[in-house]
């Protein structure tokens, strides 16, 4: 039976309620951009002054905050490494797992998750739909050229237009299927079109038969790191899922520590 903590013994209590304020300090402080006074965190967090002073210096005694001049305080380095512990024990592929099952079980379609690799785009993980009679490329492990795939243009659209044509340049821009992307004019149009809207698609461009949608996931600095599609073939297809695809891809982000961008005041 779980205890309630107004039953604890007097030390636990104790302890329980240093550590509450030292959350509320570490909460003021990444407020802050600039170092803070003593007086001002004791303000912001109701603390007398004495009990602030002693708690951030047992705080920067463990590296948790540093010292400033004048008696100020700013966050310390030891966050910063343990922050870095947790986003390298992050798995993308865990984090999207359960929102592209929900995805799949709203569509009842293939839904897959590519990063890239140099000029390609390598499918990490995916769920089938089992209704194919199509061959589907977006199998795990499976590589496909970036300006013919969804996720791969949402990857050239996060670059500038040099590195585009750098892209086009390297590649060639083979075609697959009657409608590949094979020229630079049409790939800029279609990747402008991706970074206007957050969606990419690929209509039948490496396999025929096949179309997708693609929305990207981005990382807590604002890197894309992956992207997610929706295939399906032709007859199932459809352009309305488009939201739906960047409503997840949106969810898998927020999971991994990606913060969007605040919208400006009016």
């Amino acid at each position: 039976m779980a205890q309630n903590p107004a039953d604890a013994a007097p030390e636990a209590r104790s302890g329980i309620q240093v550590i509450e304020r030292m959350m509320k300090l570490l909460d003021v402080l990444s407020y802050h951009p600039d170092p803070v006074s003593l007086k001002q965190l004791a303000l912001e967090t109701g603390l007398h002054p004495s009990t602030a002073h002693r708690i951030l210096a047992a705080m920067a005694t463990s590296g948790f905050v540093e010292r400033a001049e004048a008696g100020s305080y700013r966050l310390g380095i030891r966050l910063l490494e343990l922050g870095n512990v947790v986003k390298s024990r992050i798995s993308i592929r865990a984090a999207a797992m359960p929102l592209m099952q929900r995805l799949h079980q709203q569509l009842g379609e293939s839904v897959n998750l590519g990063v890239r690799q140099g000029d390609e785009i390598v499918y990490v993980e995916r769920t089938s739909s089992g209704r194919s009679s199509i061959r589907v490329v977006h199998l795990v492990g499976a590589r496909a050229p970036l300006h013919v795939t969804a996720v791969g243009k949402l990857y050239l659209a996060d670059e500038s237009p040099q590195q585009l044509r750098d892209y086009a340049r390297r590649t060639g821009l083979p075609g697959f299927t009657p409608t590949s992307l094979t020229t630079i004019a049409a790939l800029e149009r279609e990747v402008e079109r991706a970074r206007r809207h957050g969606i990419a698609f690929d209509n039948e461009e490496i396999e025929p038969g096949l179309r997708c949608i693609a929305a990207g996931v981005r990382d807590d600095s604002g890197e894309l790191v992956a992207g997610l599609s929706v295939s399906a073939p032709v007859e199932r297809h459809s352009p309305d899922w488009a939201a739906m695809v960047k409503e997840t891809a949106e969810a898998i982000s927020l999971a991994i520590g990606y913060q969007p961008p605040k919208a400006a005041a009016k």
